[in-house]
Parts: structure tokens; sequence; C-alpha cells
């Protein structure tokens, strides 16, 4: 099969059960961190009365209006994934689905999931997950074509699921809700800036732009990486400094810094594959540690 044979889906070879290659659409791996995210957010956002109820609402709204978002992202960037090895086999470069179809179920997902989080969870909850849903389809996956912006534009939508948490239990977005959109959206950068100079050949050779696909010797990546790591460390604190964690919490996000830190500055000194695989590595450790300690540690 030709790529603009894939792309266009004038070809549907049955290689793998459909209901698989719809599962694939959603980005199962990456799902699974968006409701992680979101369901700390909510957690957070409790005051001393955990609704599961509400919190099972939440995981489904946000499942399936994320999962739907995915799925238009891939729609939107087939012919993209049909010229990079490591996305060559998802369902519409591979042709095990029709663009139509994912185009369809991407939006009946998106909308059923919006409007559920709307009756179910409350109007706050669903309109961060809209406009998750939005900056990321209509800003950052055109502008991964464009311009190199696209990292700190994208960032945006990955740091929102836990404020959508915290608007679901609260009802408003207050101050320790934007402190872990900071601390989600710091921690993107060195961990996508790793992802960019781990798979640049693959970026270059479809046209994306992410930060970092145009420093060959990877030396300014690994500077922004080190630079991004130790404000993230900075602001990693606040949530002990407002007081919605403890002390113990404190210790274990710098902790976890450190670790990340040090990977950043092994990455420095020598700016090859190996390396930005240590820092995506610390950072895939980072984010779940931290936030189970804040929640484990909440006041």
């Amino acid at each position: 099969m030709t790529h603009r044979a894939a792309v266009l889906g004038l070809e549907l070879p049955r290689s793998r059960p459909r209901a698989m290659s719809y599962f694939a659409l959603v980005k199962p791996r990456v799902l699974s961190m968006v409701l992680v995210a979101t369901l700390a957010g909510f957690y957070l956002g409790s005051a001393g009365h955990f609704d599961l109820r509400l919190a099972l609402a939440l995981m489904i709204g946000t499942a399936m209006a994320a999962g739907g978002t995915f799925s238009l992202n891939q729609f939107m960037e087939r012919d993209l994934d049909a010229l990079m090895e490591r996305t060559r086999g998802r369902p519409l470069p591979s042709g095990s689905l029709h663009p139509a179809e994912a185009l369809w179920f991407g939006v009946v997902l998106s909308v059923a999931g919006l409007v559920y989080l709307y009756l179910t969870v409350n109007a706050a909850a669903a309109a961060v997950t809209a406009a998750t849903a939005i900056i990321y389809l209509v800003a950052y996956t055109p502008l991964k074509r464009v311009s190199s912006l696209c990292t700190a534009v994208g960032a945006i939508p990955g740091a929102l699921p836990p404020v959508a948490g915290w608007a679901a239990v609260r009802g408003s977005i207050d101050a320790p809700a934007w402190t872990l959109f900071a601390i989600m959206y710091l921690w993107q950068l060195p961990h996508t800036l790793a992802i960019a100079h781990l798979y640049r050949d693959d970026y270059l050779s479809a046209g994306i732009r992410l930060l970092g696909i145009e420093d060959a010797d990877g030396r300014g990546t690994a500077g922004q990486v080190v630079i991004n790591t130790l404000v993230l460390m900075v602001v990693a604190l606040l949530p002990t400094l407002l007081g919605f964690a403890g002390v113990t919490y404190m210790v274990v996000a710098l902790a976890m810094g450190g670790v990340m830190l040090n990977s950043g500055f092994q990455f420095a000194a020598r700016p090859d594959a190996a390396g930005a695989r240590r820092v995506m590595i610390a950072s895939l450790i980072y984010l779940p540690a931290v936030l189970l300690i804040m929640m484990l540690d909440k006041i």
C-alpha cells in the first residue's frame, strides 16, 4: 500500500480487529496520564470528602472528551503520521480505518463527553475540558507544521487536566488549581524537548516544527532542559508554600526535581540519544511520583 493510499483511506486491510483500531485512536497511554492528572486535581480540591460518584462521572466524561480529541488529532495529522516511522502503524496511515470513520468517532465521542460532563459534573469542568480540546485541535495541532512555538502552546492543554479536576469539585478555579497547571506546564517542556531530540529525524521527515528540532548537536536543547527543570523545581514548592500540601511533599518534589536536573546535566555533558532518553525516563517518573505524594501529603 502506498502512503498516499493509506492517508486517504483508499485501501482498508483487516490486519487487526476494528475495535482495537478504534481503541488506538484514543491514544490510551496518553489518555491514562490525562485521567491520572484530572483525578489528582479532583482529589486535591476535595475538602475533606471524596465524592466517589462525582469522581467516576468526571473520569467517564473526561475519558470520552479526551479520547475524542485525540481521535480528531489523528484524523488531522494522518498525512504526517504516514511519513514517520514511529506513527505509520496508527489506524489511519496503516489503513485499518477510513478517515471518515475516525472523524465521526472523534466528533461524537468529544461532544458526548462534554455534554456528559456538563450534565453530571458541572459547567466549570465541562468548560475547562472544552478549552483543552479547542486549544489542542485549533491551535497546537496546525501550529506543529508552522512554528516551534507549538511546543509552548501544546503544553497549555497538557496542563489543564488537573484544573478540570479541581473545577469539578470546587465549581471554580482557585490559586491551587493554577499552581497545578504551572507544575504540569513546566514539566512538559523538558519532557517534550527530550522526545523531540530522541525522534528528531522522524519529526524532520514529516516537517513537524517542535522546539529543539533544528538543534542538530543537541546542546541548545540540553540547556533548555536544565533551565526549565530549575524553574520547575522552584514552582513545585508552591503547594507547600500555599498550604495545600505538606513538608513531606516538598522534600520529595525537590528530590525528584534533583533526579530530573541530574539527567539534564548528563544530557548537557553528552547531548546524544542516550542522554535524551534519560531525561525522558526521569520526567516520566517525576510526574506520577510528585502527584502521588502531593495527594498523600494533602493538607
